[in-house]
């Protein structure tokens, strides 16, 4: 990019995550914001006026009144996602697309095939993946062998529309697909729905074909918030706290020595039920330099849009997470609870008593 380049961009959607996107291009030396869309127009004039640029109610609008539009943040409910992003990669124009990339595996596909067709980047916004933490954890090249991820947090009341599948265990699918790096074999679930008509409780066992299993919880029922992963290897144990951006690396080979120790001792026939665990391992902790994961996220995107680099969530890497969350799905819908599909906790159709 030479000195005085700015990619013109603009943002769909002037929701909560528009809002964001839209701040943050606003102060980006690299990005030229030209206009917040949405079919709500007060809204995407509030926040026109909030971040210095146009205002307008539709893409068609978008692409006839600025053609040498580069760039766009797609962040609409994902049920929109496809028919809003066709008409921009149509034109060649990089879209950074909220997650999940769609609603649903046939309208992920067809993004994805857009892509492919027209030669347009396609970034997904799996912003977990720009986490610090979770960056210096890839960087390892971990093979894992069981992985676990808690993802629970107090009802907000949003997104109720969707269940939590699609709402947060999206971030973790997409996370351990990354890891474990072989393909998707097996899918246990069960699900809850308390408030609304969609699951506001999830848990799945994924099982991959190289053997590695990942058990992932989620749900927006909890009284407070968590997400941690932990991950075996035949080497190493690790733990990560998304929230903290921070985590513990155990490493079996710097704590090679003591464990035969140990061993020595117990086959010695040693009573060892008061020694202190805790004692026997070397931890390392991960605590890399700090960073706001969606800023990461859209400088990587606006790099992709010129050229320079792929995105890190490509269109196929966010078909690969709607269509494990698909399967997710599936599984739970086949679970049955006292010979009946599905579960609603409180028995009947609205959920009383």
């Amino acid at each position: 990019m030479q000195d005085n380049e700015r990619i013109p961009v603009a943002v769909v959607g002037a929701g909560r995550m528009g809002r964001h996107h839209a701040r943050i291009y606003q102060a980006m030396a690299e990005a030229d914001l030209v206009a917040v869309v949405d079919r709500d127009l007060a809204r995407a004039r509030q926040a026109a006026a909030e971040f210095g640029c146009a205002a307008l109610a539709d893409v068609a609008e978008l692409l006839a009144a600025h053609p040498g539009l580069r760039a766009a943040s797609v962040a609409t409910p994902a049920r929109d996602h496809a028919a809003i992003a066709e008409p921009l990669l149509e034109r060649g124009i990089a879209c950074l697309i909220e997650k999940p990339l769609a609603a649903g595996a046939d309208d992920a596909r067809r993004i994805a095939q857009l892509s492919r067709e027209h030669g347009a980047v396609v970034a997904v916004g799996h912003t977990e993946r720009f986490n610090p933490a979770v960056r210096a954890v890839a960087e390892m090249g971990l093979v894992p062998r069981y992985i676990e991820v808690d993802r629970v947090s107090p009802m907000t009341f949003r997104s109720l529309d969707v269940s939590v599948v699609f709402d947060l265990m999206i971030h973790d699918l997409d996370i351990v697909l990354m890891m474990a790096r072989s393909p998707l074999q097996d899918v246990q679930a069960i699900g809850v729905r308390v408030i609304g008509d969609e699951e506001d409780l999830a848990s799945a066992r994924l099982t991959f074909e190289d053997g590695c299993v990942a058990n992932l919880t989620a749900s927006r029922l909890a009284f407070k918030t968590e997400r941690k992963l932990r991950v075996f290897t035949e080497t190493a144990y690790l733990s990560l706290d998304f929230a903290q951006r921070r985590g513990v690396v155990v490493s079996l080979p710097e704590n090679g020595q003591a464990l035969e120790r140990i061993r020595a001792r117990l086959a010695a026939g040693e009573d060892l039920t008061g020694f202190d665990y805790a004692q026997l391992a070397r931890v390392r902790p991960l605590e890399p330099p700090a960073a706001d994961p969606l800023t990461s996220e859209l400088q990587e995107f606006l790099a992709a849009a010129r050229g320079e680099r792929a995105p890190s969530v490509d269109a196929e890497a966010g078909c690969a997470a709607v269509m494990a969350a698909e399967r997710v799905l599936e599984a739970i819908r086949a679970h049955r609870w006292q010979g009946i599909a599905g579960g609603r906790m409180g028995g009947g159709p609205a959920g009383g008593a």
